[in-house]
């Protein structure tokens, strides 16, 4: 499909993804269906009980999601909040994680809106790991020409490993 300046949500593909019992979302990017390079969008749609992702924090990306319909609890930092249609929920870049979860009866809908750089450091607090993402085009992480997953060890300095000779 090629871009367009206007596009109905309703319309909007969207690709099945889960893990578990515990994670399911049917995404669908919105951002290169009208042309966007450098601001993410994407339609994001919950079944009851469920999340999309597991609770994570960006460091370089700057993400806003609007709930189009629903409810369900924003997970940030150590609180908790209640979220419904209309509400609009903020994860700036830094350490605080997020996680938006359908605790309602019905489909969780919400636009998730994002900063698009080249790289990002990705923390996942709950099970103690972290990503690294560089070469993102176009803003896609799965394109990414490097993508690193690993559990947070043991920290180095800077000289470990290097010869000083």
């Amino acid at each position: 499909m090629s871009a367009q300046p206007v596009v109905n949500i309703r319309n909007v593909p969207l690709d099945e993804r889960g893990h578990g019992a515990r994670f399911q979302v049917k995404f669908g990017r919105i951002g290169p269906l009208v042309g966007v390079t450098k601001l993410g969008c994407a339609l994001h749609v919950v079944a009851p009980g469920k999340r999309a992702f597991p609770r994570h924090a960006h460091h370089e990306a700057d993400e806003l999601f609007y709930i189009v319909s629903g409810s369900g609890e924003y997970r940030f930092g150590d609180d908790s909040f209640p979220v419904s249609a209309g509400d609009v929920l903020g994860a700036p870049a830094g350490k605080i994680a997020h996680q938006i979860i359908n605790t309602g009866a019905e489909e969780l809908r919400y636009l998730g809106l994002s900063t698009i750089g080249s790289f990002d450091v990705v923390e996942y607090p709950d099970s103690g790991k972290f990503g690294v993402v560089a070469g993102i085009k176009p803003g896609d992480f799965k394109a990414a020409t490097f993508r690193y997953m690993a559990r947070l060890a043991t920290p180095l300095d800077y000289w470990d490993g290097e010869s000083a000779d």
